[in-house]
C-alpha cells in the first residue's frame, strides 16, 4: 500500500534468497517474488553447490533477478572461474576481502559484515562497493546462523549512505519488525525459510516474502515519518 505522503522515489525492500542449491528452489523463490538468490560457493557449509550445478540454476533466473554468488576468503581465479562458467552478475564476498580483492572482478559486488557490537563498524566504511550486508556475528559460523544481532547497528551503518541489505536470523516471524525498524534496503535470508539445510520450503519462502514487504510499507520512511536512530 502506498501512502499519501510516502516520498516519490522509495524503492521497494529487495529480497534475497541465499543458500539456494536447485533449480526447484529457485523457482519456487522466484515465484514468491525474490529479487536475488544467492549460491554458495563456500564446501563447508551444506548449501555449497558445484559450479555445474550453479550453472544450471543460473540458466533458469530471468535477468531482472540477481544471481549473487557467495564466496569466503576465495582465490580470485576461482572467483572469475565461477564468472566465466555460470554467469553469475553480483558477487558478494563474507571472509576477510579487502576492499582491493572485492573491486577486481567488474560485477556489482556486496561485502558481508559480522557485527558482534558498535566496534565492529569501524571496518564497514572502508569498503565502498555496490551494497553491504550486516550480519549477526557466531564465532566459527561465517553466516547462515540463524541468529540476529542488534538491529540498531544497522540504522547507524545506513547513515553512511551505502544501500545495506540486513541479515542474521531473519524469519517469516520476525521480519516485518526488522524491515519496519531498520527500512533497509533489502533482505537476505537463508537458514530462516528452509525445511532442513539447503532445502527451502515454499510456504516459508512465500511468507517471508509477504512479510517483507508488509514491514516495507510500515517503515517510518514509507510512512513519511523520521526515522529513530
Amino acid at each position: 500500500m502506498k501512502h499519501a505522503d510516502q516520498p516519490e522515489n522509495l524503492m521497494p525492500v529487495r529480497i534475497k534468497i541465499c543458500g539456494i542449491t536447485s533449480i526447484e528452489d529457485a523457482v519456487s523463490a522466484l515465484n514468491a517474488g525474490a529479487d536475488a538468490l544467492g549460491l554458495m560457493f563456500y564446501p563447508p557449509s551444506p548449501r555449497c553447490v558445484s559450479l555445474d550445478a550453479a550453472s544450471a540454476i543460473v540458466a533458469c533466473v530471468p535477468p531482472t533477478v540477481a544471481t549473487v554468488g557467495v564466496f569466503v576468503d576465495p582465490e580470485a581465479d576461482f572467483v572469475r572461474e565461477a564468472i566465466a562458467r555460470t554467469g553469475l552478475n553480483t558477487l558478494q564476498f563474507h571472509g576477510n576481502e579487502t576492499p582491493e580483492f572485492c573491486a577486481q572482478f567488474g560485477l556489482k559486488t556486496i561485502k558481508a559484515f559480522r557485527l558482534r557490537n558498535r566496534a565492529a563498524l569501524d571496518g564497514v566504511r572502508a569498503h565502498s562497493l555496490s551494497a553491504w550486508l550486516l550480519d549477526s556475528c557466531v564465532p566459527g559460523v561465517p553466516g547462515g546462523s540463524g541468529q540476529t544481532f542488534n538491529w540498531d547497528l544497522a540504522v547507524e551503518a545506513k547513515r553512511w549512505g551505502n544501500p545495506v541489505f540486513l541479515a542474521g536470523g531473519l524469519t517469516p516471524e520476525n521480519v516485518r519488525d526488522a524491515v519496519r525498524r531498520v527500512a533497509p534496503f533489502g533482505v537476505d535470508v537463508s537458514s530462516g525459510v528452509e525445511a532442513s539445510p539447503g532445502r527451502k520450503d515454499p510456504v516459508r519462502l512465500r511468507r517471508f516474502i509477504a512479510e517483507a514487504r508488509a514491514g516495507a510499507d510500515e517503515s517510518p520512511m514509507a510512512l513519511g515519518l523520521p526515522q529513530r536512530v
